[in-house]
């Protein structure tokens, strides 16, 4: 451990090393360079703030209207008052009467003239000399102070081990070749400009991370990801699974099951399954993402291709994040198989100890075919018979971790079985760039016949009334409606309409109409009940949480209200009015908003007015998210990509990814240096 400090903290940070502490880079930096006198200080400062010092003339606690520390400091030019709400008994101590001190911070008029409110405080003789670099303010966690960590960095920075873990080791030639200027620094330098820029530094550069040190980091650490990626790409081919060639026979299961659908295949349906189709021939595991819009028809697709595993002797198996959607599943492929002879499992979490053990002892004897349900499938007591394909739906919901690759041994023999994963959640192109290059995707660009566009409206919560008297004539046509509420109890913190509330509310205002609640906390055989009940027209009007997300099929409601919409992203409020628009009536979805706005809440409201392409969609949500949420990696913990901005530096991508297969194709000895560097164990979990 190289600052000796405070190891555990440190420790705890991932700061362990000399390298580690030498790529925690910073986050910003403070321009302590520069001092000015008390009246140059008003409004001035290269990043908002500024730095001035003199001496303490005054020193009291308040105590109204709360406690609180003042301080007033004065040069030759004027006075300034500080003013700490949270304060220690030390840091009163440390600026005592006639003490000297150097403050910064942003100087803003008070009630008593220019104050700074919590600057930065050191007490410092009047000729000390300033620093000749920026500062630099590093990512921190809860009990680490900069100074610790400065002090840490430093010392990493000096280390001579670290000479040869910075080492330049990058052929020259594939650099001079690939880098699209000779001002990047070697990375030697350019870590050393990061941690201490000079004083003259382009900040707005060091800021946005386009200075060229930003850029030398960026290309190496997307270098590693390529890499990593280009050998998990290498390492499926080498694996083996059992290849499903298409059947010869009209009486085969697929054909069967293609003659019985009640429609025909849209144009886009039948180009992906071609694609699927050839993936099912090969001797090597389908890594395949099937990509389209809600209700473009993927469930159909993937039942193909578990026909196809099934007409070969073996088992498919269809997993979902949430019971609602897992049983959507169930029912609309019994609904498809069953008549067909198929034997389908249905396993989820909620069933009953012994209907629990009858699922897995059909699975594990190979009883069942088809076998559909929740995370509960990949739990270790589920072994099964012979699994040839797994299909993952709303794979972003599940963890990385939890996409697992699931291999068996029959007889002496290992393989791995096919993977589809399916999201109505669109990836935007330079995401699957970077994190899904071991992942063909395929996408449905075309909706089924019929389907009509949703218009969305934005209507503020003052109109909640007149939204409900609307709702009453929609009603009265013998349509129904959605109506979704972000909370299922009253939070104080929030203080948000909640489902339980509204449903009260709703039912009152709307007593010739049949309201269901569904959230998730009901037990599943009550959700089930509801959803039922709503299917069947039974229930007009259904209230829900965002458990109504993904998964809910009703061509009948074609309306839906979403309370609070500036509480939900892009993609919830994308995914939940795909729900409407599914029969043949005209479709409204109505974002009601609660004032005042953000700018964030008010843009995005206004794009999901416009805009209904779910692509243009996914790219707003990952400027605004980050890719950690988008792939599912928030749940496990792990950072991915720590200094690139996918759409900021989309254009250092391709040229990582040129990089990346020369350094494999001709010098294949420096790949697992350069991985070594910059993933450590990290390079396993981009595999996932």
């Amino acid at each position: 451990m190289t600052n000796k400090q405070a190891p555990s903290t440190l420790q705890k940070m991932g700061l362990d090393s000399p390298m580690a502490l030498a790529l925690h880079l910073p986050s910003r930096y403070e321009d302590e360079t520069e001092l000015l006198t008390i009246e140059e200080s008003l409004n001035q400062g290269r990043f908002g703030s500024a730095q001035t010092q003199g001496v303490v003339i005054r020193n009291q606690v308040l105590f109204r209207p709360r406690r609180q520390l003042l301080v007033t400091i004065e040069d030759d030019s004027a006075t300034l008052q500080l003013r700490f709400l949270n304060f220690y008994p030390s840091q009163q101590k440390q600026m005592a009467v006639g003490t000297h001190i150097r403050v910064r911070g942003e100087v803003r008029e008070g009630f008593q003239g220019s104050e700074m409110v919590h600057p930065t405080v050191r007490a410092v003789a009047a000729d000390a000399p300033l620093p000749t670099s920026l500062t630099p303010v590093y990512p921190a966690s809860a009990g680490v102070s900069q100074t610790v960590i400065r002090k840490a960095v430093a010392q990493a920075l000096r280390d001579p081990s670290l000479q040869d873990s910075l080492a330049e080791f990058l052929p020259k030639r594939l650099m001079t070749e690939l880098l699209p200027s000779n001002d990047w620094p070697n990375l030697q330098s350019a870590i050393s400009y990061l941690h201490q820029p000079p004083s003259d530094a382009n900040t707005q550069a060091l800021l946005e991370r386009t200075d060229p040190a930003w850029r030398r980091i960026q290309f190496e650490e997307l270098l590693a990801q390529q890499i990593s990626l280009k050998r998990a790409h290498a390492i499926r081919r080498d694996r083996h699974a059992p290849s499903f060639a298409k059947p010869i026979k009209d009486k085969s299961l697929e054909a069967v099951l293609l003659k019985a659908l009640p429609f025909t295949l849209t144009g886009a349906q039948a180009h992906v399954w071609l694609e699927i189709g050839h993936d099912l021939e090969k001797s090597f595991p389908m890594n395949r993402l099937l990509q389209g819009d809600v209700g473009s028809g993927k469930t159909v697709v993937a039942a193909l291709a578990a026909a196809r595993v099934m007409d070969h002797g073996y088992q498919a198996a269809v997993m979902a994040p949430t019971e609602i959607l897992a049983e959507q599943h169930y029912l609309k492929m019994k609904e498809w198989f069953e008549p067909l002879g198929v034997r389908i499992a249905w396993l989820s979490g909620s069933l009953k100890a012994k209907e629990k053990r009858l699922a897995q002892e059909m699975i594990e004897s190979g009883q069942a075919q088809l076998i559909i349900g929740t995370h509960a499938l990949i739990q270790e007591s589920v072994s099964f018979s012979k699994l040839g394909l797994a299909v993952i739906d709303e794979q972003h919901r599940f963890g990385v971790r939890q996409r697992l690759e699931i291999q068996q041994r029959l007889g002496s023999e290992l393989f791995y079985c096919h993977q589809l994963m399916m999201s109505a959640t669109p990836i935007p192109r330079t995401l699957a760039m970077t994190y899904y290059a071991d992942l063909d995707v395929s996408v449905i660009d075309e909706l089924p016949p019929g389907r009509k566009p949703i218009t969305t409206k934005v209507v503020k919560a003052s109109r909640r009334d007149e939204v409900i008297g609307g709702l009453q004539s929609w009603l009265s046509k013998g349509l129904q409606a959605y109506w979704v509420c972000p909370l299922i109890e009253e939070s104080e913190v929030l203080q948000l309409q909640t489902a339980v509330e509204s449903f009260e509310q709703l039912t009152q205002a709307l007593p010739n109409f049949k309201v269901g609640l569904v959230h998730g906390r009901l037990k599943a055989e009550e959700k089930a009940a509801v959803m039922a009940a709503f299917k069947a027209n039974e229930i007009q009007l259904l209230v829900a949480t965002t458990v109504i997300e993904v998964g809910v099929d009703v061509p009948n409601a074609a309306l839906m209200v979403i309370e609070h919409a500036e509480r939900f992203g892009y993609a919830q409020i994308h995914q939940l009015r795909g729900r409407v628009g599914r029969g043949s009536a005209d479709s409204v979805c109505i974002l009601m908003y609660a004032e005042p706005l953000s700018m964030a809440a008010k843009e995005r409201l206004q794009t999901l007015r416009e805009v209904s392409d779910g692509f243009v969609i996914a790219e707003r949500d990952l400027s605004l998210r980050g890719p950690g949420e988008l792939l599912g990696a928030k749940q496990s913990g792990d950072g991915m990509l720590r200094f690139v901005d996918l759409q900021r530096d989309a254009w250092l991508i391709e040229l990582a990814q040129q990089a990346a297969e020369r350094l494999l194709a001709e010098h294949a000895d420096l790949v697992e240096r350069h991985l070594e560097r910059w993933l450590g164990s990290r390079a396993e979990f981009l595999k996932a």
